[in-house]
Formats: C-alpha cells, sequence, structure tokens
C-alpha cells in the first residue's frame, strides 16, 4: 500500500491545529505536548517492529543467550530501538477508561522511557496535565491514525513538518529553532557532509543534523556510522526538541545549552576547525598585522562547521579539497 505523506501531514496538522484553537494555550504550550505524543507513537511503532525482529532471531537461534531468557532492554538498545516499559507506550495510553487522569499518565510515561534510556534524560516533555484530558484523548487518537505502512522515514518527516507549522504559529520566536527545510538542504548539498564530525552551534530543531544525515543515506551509507553530531542551542526548551528530533530519525549526538557567542562546551577551538579555515584565518591576522595569538572575532552563530576524521578518501564525485570551512548566514 502506498501512502501519500504530504495528506497524512496536512489531515493530522489540520485536526491539531483545530484541538489548539480549542486548548486555550500559546503556542508554544501546545507544541511542546504534540511533538512529545508524536514522538511517543514513533517510539512504540519502533519498539514493536524491534521486539517481533528480535523474537524471531531468537528463535532461529541466531542470537543466543547462556542462561538467560527473553529478550532484554540491551537488545533493543543494541537494535536501535528504545526500551519502552508497558505503562509508557502509546497503545497503553490509548486504551485509559475515560474518566482516568490522561495527563498525569502521559507525564509518567515520559519519566519512564527517560529512567530506561539514558540518551533521553530530561528530555521529554511532562507538562501534559496542562493540556486537558479532552483535547488530549482526541490528540492520542489523532496520532493513532497514522499508518504503520509507510516507507522511509516517515515519522522524521511529520515531525519535521509540525516543527516547520508551529515554529510559523511562534511568529518571530519560531525561527529560534526551525530554519526552512529548503534552505538548509541546500547548505548540506553545499558542504557535503559524508564523513566525520558535524557541528552546529546554533542547533535549533536540529535540522542541519536530519538533512546531513540524508545526505549520507543517500549515498548508501549509515549516517550513524559516518558522521558524528554535537550541537549547541541557547534555548533549553529547543535542546530538548532537537534531541527528540534525532531520536525520532534513529540518530544520537552531543547536543547541549549555551551561547556560541561565549560558550565553548565542546571544546571547538582547533576541534572543529578545517584546514582551510584554518588558513583563512591566518591570512586574516596577517592582514591585520598580527603574527602571533589569537583574533577574537565579532559574528553571528555560524550555521555548520564539518571536519573529517578520518584520512579514508570520499567517493570520486564528491572529491575536492580536504577540509569544509565553516558557513555563516546574515
Amino acid at each position: 500500500m502506498t501512502t501519500n505523506i504530504t495528506e497524512i501531514e496536512n489531515r493530522l496538522w489540520g485536526a491539531a491545529d483545530q484541538l489548539w484553537a480549542n486548548s486555550g494555550l500559546a503556542p508554544r504550550e501546545f507544541s511542546r505536548p504534540v511533538l512529545g505524543l508524536l514522538f511517543l507513537r514513533y517510539a512504540e511503532h519502533k519498539f514493536v517492529v524491534t521486539e517481533r525482529e528480535l523474537a524471531v532471531q531468537k528463535k532461529e537461534g541466531a542470537r543466543p543467550r547462556p542462561r538467560r531468557e527473553g529478550i532484554s532492554k540491551l537488545d533493543f538498545q543494541a537494535a536501535g530501538a528504545l526500551y519502552l516499559p508497558e505503562q509508557a507506550r502509546f497503545s497503553y495510553l490509548l486504551q485509559l477508561a475515560e474518566g482516568e487522569d490522561t495527563g498525569g499518565k502521559v507525564n509518567e510515561a515520559m519519566r519512564q522511557i527517560e529512567a530506561e534510556n539514558e540518551a533521553l534524560k530530561d528530555v521529554l516533555p511532562k507538562m501534559y496535565q496542562r493540556v486537558g484530558n479532552a483535547v488530549l484523548v482526541e490528540l492520542l487518537k489523532l496520532f493513532n491514525s497514522i499508518p504503520l505502512d509507510m516507507e522511509g522515514d516517515a515519522f522524521g518527516k511529520i515531525y519535521e513538518y509540525f516543527l516547520g507549522k508551529f515554529s510559523m504559529k511562534e511568529g518571530q520566536k519560531g525561527g529560534e529553532f526551525f530554519t526552512p527545510t529548503s534552505l538548509v538542504k541546500l547548505i548540506v548539498e553545499v558542504i557535503e557532509p559524508f564523513h566525520g564530525l558535524l557541528y552546529d552551534p546554533a542547533s535549533g530543531g536540529g535540522g542541519m543534523f536530519v538533512q546531513s544525515a540524508g545526505f549520507v543515506e543517500r549515498r548508501k551509507l549509515e549516517p550513524q556510522r559516518e558522521i558524528s553530531i554535537f550541537g549547541m542551542e541557547k534555548v533549553e526548551d529547543t535542546v530538548r526538541m532537537c534531541r527528540m528530533n534525532l531520536a525520532i530519525h534513529g540518530l544520537e549526538g552531543d547536543v547541549v545549552m549555551g551561547n556560541s557567542y561565549y560558550d565553548d562546551p565542546h571544546k571547538a577551538a582547533g576541534r572543529f576547525a578545517t584546514p582551510a579555515s584554518e588558513r583563512t584565518a591566518r591570512a586574516a591576522r596577517q592582514r591585520a598585522g598580527l603574527s602571533r595569538g589569537v583574533t577574537q572575532v565579532r559574528r553571528r552563530p555560524c550555521t555548520a562547521a564539518f571536519k573529517k576524521r578520518s584520512t579514508r578518501s570520499p567517493p570520486a564525485r564528491n572529491r575536492r579539497s580536504d577540509s569544509f570551512t565553516s558557513m555563516a548566514l546574515s
């Protein structure tokens, strides 16, 4: 069965937008819980598929387990899936009886997921009681209608689509966490991050990382093996959105809170500088009459910096300079 992802995105957003109008919440207050439920729907889908695959492997003897029965949390994590306790699954929340404290149950589900998956510690939203039971139940039903036979990174695309729509709802503030996908794709095509360290000191919702992973996949490679993700974002709530976005795309990265004008949590100086950028900086210092020391240049945070982490040559069609310089958006 072929599913039209655009039709699904439009239908989901139209319904969610209507529910938001009846919630009495500001866009930012509504967007986080909605994205969290979308994440939870994806997480359970991945969990169920992985559980089925692991059961088959165990039955066929592909994964021998001396002295141990069943499938463990480590098995799920090794397969790239989040481990979900029973009461933290989307299906459990969907079947709650009318009159239950649905908001409280969803909050507890998010806490349990964080407890079982260290990479998501303090990331997932836990303000569902503010949404209201009636709206929350309708949102659960809405996301339950997402077809599970969609090909490719369907959940990730829906998440990115919702990020863009919420950024428009928040107006100027929305620009803090979302750059138009078309622009991000263009930047990725320019820097060609096929292998190495990928650093975005103004990460927003993580679009640069997602599009870079897509760039790698289109070359029949695995992003988890080819690129290491590092990021920084000054708004704590946006850091959480970014890390959820990575998780829903099957990615992991070291994304932290900080202001790239003043903070350097990743020790980026020299670590992410490429030979080309170093030559540019040296030439700038020489023009300024500075032969030694480091010149501090005030500029807008760069969008992405990419550096190779091995001497392996890129495919012939991508072979060019051995380095990439940082890029800045005005």
